[in-house]
């Protein structure tokens, strides 16, 4: 999986990938859990129609790595029950702080996917192609939300909201890749 040579206490490549598939499988499954809670809130405002597309966008990634983890034999996050409430609770708090709030929180958490995304790009190896081609392609998808939510009113730069957001995303993909 990976282009450096192995080091002492590494995971074999194997179960590299079978943390990839989970930890992006359970962060699929958060954005969809998440913009069910925006949509819930804000479905027939002016940002509701970009939510809508964003969130048929995740489903179709969703669908993809649940498609990937059962070819690989590869269990999901056990923490899917607790993704499944805190999602659709972040999705439906933010919406109801308003529009800006709910656009916040999706740039706040595509920045991080965006490297999240690129580090397991640059990690995987020649053998791992198709893989690959579809990380690829879905970070194009997530940066795409998060310039989407940019134009509809996310607070740019330093936000405490923005600055929760990411801790919170950072500690689920740390979670849900072990757990």
């Amino acid at each position: 999986m990976t282009r450096r040579r192995s080091l002492p206490g590494d995971l074999p490549a194997e179960q590299q990938i079978a943390r990839l598939l989970r930890v992006d499988h359970a962060g699929e499954y958060g954005a969809k859990r998440i913009y069910a809670g925006q949509l819930a809130v804000l479905g027939r405002s002016r940002s509701g129609a970009e939510i809508a597309r964003m969130a048929e966008q995740e489903e179709r990634h969703f669908a993809a790595f649940d498609e990937l983890l059962r070819r690989r034999r590869v269990r999901p996050t056990a923490l899917s029950p607790l993704w499944h409430v805190a999602g659709y609770a972040l999705g439906a708090a933010t919406a109801l702080l308003g529009e800006r709030a709910a656009m916040t929180c999706t740039a706040a958490i595509e920045e991080v996917i965006d490297a999240h995304y690129q580090r397991q790009i640059d990690s995987l190896g020649e053998d791992e192609t198709e893989l690959k081609e579809a990380l690829v392609e879905f970070r194009g998808n997530e940066l795409e939300h998060r310039d989407t939510a940019r134009a509809h009113g996310a607070s740019a730069g330093f936000s405490p909201l923005s600055t929760a957001i990411k801790a919170g995303s950072k500690l689920a993909i740390w979670l849900s890749t072990r757990i």
